[in-house]
C-alpha cells in the first residue's frame, strides 16, 4: 500500500528547491541535493512521527545533505600540503596593512547593513570568488570552519596541522576575504 504522504512529500519540491538553491547557488548542485533529500525521506517515512511539521523535518534533511554536498565539493578539491613558505611569500601584503603594534593603519570600513548584503545571491558570488582566491589551503580550512561549521580538532586532524596554524590560517583567510570583499562587493578599496 502507498503511504498517502509520498504525494504531500513531493508537494514540498518547490520549496526545498529554493533553499537548496539558496544554500548552493548553482541548479544542478540544488536539484542532487534535493533529489538526495527526498530519497532519504521517503527511506525514512516509516519514521517520521509527525512531532515536527513535514516541511520542518525534510528541510532537516536536505540542510544535511546540502552541507555533505559542500563538503564533498570541497573535497575534491586539490589537496595542497600546508606550507608556511609558500603562504608567506603570497600574503606578505598583509604586513602592510597593520603598523608595527599590530593595529590597523587604516580601520576597516564599516559595513551598513550586512544582512541585507547577505541576502543578495550576486554576494555570494563575489564571496566565492573572494574564497577561491585564498590560497587553497586557507579557502579548505575556512570553508570547513566557518561554513560547514566543523570543529576545530576535527578540521587539524584531516589537514594534519596544529591548532595555532589553523588559528593562523583563520586569521589570514578573514583578513583577505574581508578586504577583498570591501574593494569587490562594498566598493572600499583597502590597499591590498
Amino acid at each position: 500500500m502507498t503511504d498517502p504522504r509520498f504525494a504531500e512529500i513531493e508537494s514540498h519540491r518547490p520549496y526545498l528547491m529554493r533553499y537548496a538553491l539558496a544554500q548552493l547557488r548553482d541548479g544542478q548542485l540544488a536539484e542532487e541535493a534535493v533529489q538526495e533529500a527526498l530519497v532519504a525521506a521517503l527511506e525514512s517515512l516509516k519514521s517520521f512521527d509527525g512531532r515536527s511539521a513535514l516541511r520542518t523535518w525534510l528541510t532537516s534533511i536536505l540542510r544535511f545533505k546540502v552541507i555533505d554536498l559542500q563538503r564533498r565539493i570541497m573535497a575534491e578539491r586539490v589537496h595542497q600540503p600546508l606550507d608556511e613558505e609558500s603562504e608567506g611569500g603570497e600574503e606578505a601584503w598583509m604586513d602592510d596593512l597593520f603598523d608595527a603594534s599590530g593595529h590597523w593603519r587604516e580601520s576597516p570600513q564599516t559595513w551598513s547593513n550586512p544582512e541585507a548584503a547577505l541576502e543578495q545571491r550576486r554576494f555570494w558570488e563575489v564571496f566565492e570568488r573572494c574564497l577561491d582566491r585564498l590560497p587553497a589551503a586557507g579557502s579548505r580550512v575556512f570553508f570547513r570552519r566557518e561554513i560547514a561549521g566543523e570543529d576545530t580538532e576535527a578540521i587539524c586532524k584531516a589537514e594534519g596541522i596544529s591548532t595555532s596554524n589553523c588559528w593562523v590560517i583563520l586569521h589570514r583567510s578573514r583578513v583577505a576575504l574581508r578586504a577583498c570583499l570591501e574593494k569587490n562587493w562594498f566598493g572600499k578599496e583597502t590597499g591590498a
